[in-house]
């Protein structure tokens, strides 16, 4: 009943806007006729002549043309507010208080679902309605670059949202043809060798590796190159060449960067990663311990980071760090219940959930 009491609301609002105008009167726009500013300036003339201002020749000439944009003013103001025709008036009167609601219930009945129910909320956050409008427009997209396929720009666009809706081998494919028609940059070659190594379930493949290459070989610098260069180096049994190129990496990185988890976690897992720093009060107390009570103080630290993660779980990159600290202890099964605690913990919050993912999978959980 409340839905149908705001569309009748809405309705008459329309309606309302719709015939006040009819309802005004030339009388409401006196006021700010533009006549009444020309009638001012032949008073200002009169004046300015009487005061010896201007001559009386230059006076005239301005009378002359004021009183030529005066008698054009008045025209064009009584064409403009001129009543409209009385049948015209209730012809539009009419429309407005039966046709509108009229129209607009028909288009609502047709176009709408007014017997549908509810969507389940679960449904809501399935992203199955944003899903399926991101491949409408990825098609047409595609359609314009059937007509248009020199389009590098559509192709460099179109490249990443294929890629991450995981369509790899038509991410590849637009990759490629970006770099074909705008041009050879790192970040089109890495982003292509990535597609190819997603396309091969994770597997830098020699094709892939070639791309990497030629990207840092552009910017030596180019983050996503690099990491999946040491990736091959991994897969390839090659764990401290793997290690050396991440941990060059971290020592280059500033502080904030947002692969700087990722990394950390790569290297967790092929055992070159180290916990965090400890102060150097901390350092200095534990000079005269022994080995299982240093163990037992960097245990209750990683014990208190999963009780505050456990208070406050938006924290991705605290997640990761715990996690990671599990792995360099050797808890893999703690590992792996604090991943599954962060999933639960990031909810429906895409970035930091994709964040979560791409750590976890650096650590091969």
């Amino acid at each position: 009943m409340s839905l149908w009491f705001l569309f009748a609301l809405m309705t008459a609002v329309a309606i309302f806007a719709v015939l006040w105008p009819l309802g005004r009167t030339a009388q409401q726009a006196k006021g700010g006729r533009e006549s009444a500013v020309y009638k001012d300036q032949l008073d200002e003339v009169d004046r300015d002549v009487s005061a010896g201002l201007i001559r009386p020749a230059e006076g005239e000439a301005a009378r002359v043309e004021i009183s030529r944009r005066l008698l054009a003013a008045a025209e064009a103001e009584t064409e403009t507010h001129a009543t409209p025709r009385i049948g015209l008036r209730r012809a539009v009167a009419i429309v407005a208080l039966v046709g509108l609601p009229i129209i607009a219930g028909g288009f609502y009945l047709r176009l709408g679902s007014p017997q549908l129910p509810d969507m389940p909320l679960a449904d809501r956050g399935s992203g199955q309605g944003a899903s399926a409008s991101l491949e409408q427009l990825i098609g047409q997209v595609r359609a314009h670059l059937e007509k248009n396929p020199t389009d590098g720009r559509g192709w460099s666009v179109l490249a990443p949202v294929l890629e991450r809706i995981g369509r790899f081998d038509d991410a590849a494919e637009a990759y490629r043809n970006a770099i074909k028609y705008d041009g050879d940059t790192a970040i089109r070659r890495a982003g292509l060798g990535e597609a190819l190594v997603s396309a091969a379930n994770g597997v830098v493949t020699a094709d892939a590796k070639v791309e990497f290459e030629r990207a840092t070989a552009l910017d030596p610098d180019e983050v996503k190159a690099r990491y999946f260069l040491g990736v091959a180096a991994e897969q390839d049994g090659r764990g401290k060449d793997a290690a050396a190129i991440w941990q060059a990496m971290l020592d280059k990185a500033p502080p904030g960067a947002p692969w700087r988890p990722v990394v950390e976690a790569a290297l967790a897992r092929v055992g070159a990663a180290k916990l965090p720093a400890l102060s150097e009060d901390t350092i200095a107390s534990t000079k005269d311990m022994t080995e299982s009570d240093r163990t037992a103080m960097i245990r209750g630290m990683v014990d208190r980071l999963a009780t505050r993660l456990k208070q406050n779980g938006d924290d991705v990159e605290g997640w990761l760090r715990l996690v990671r600290a599990y792995m360099v202890l050797g808890d893999r099964d703690q590992a792996r219940d604090a991943g599954e605690a962060a999933r639960k913990a990031v909810g429906q919050d895409e970035a930091r959930l994709l964040q979560l993912k791409d750590g976890l999978k650096a650590l091969g959980l």
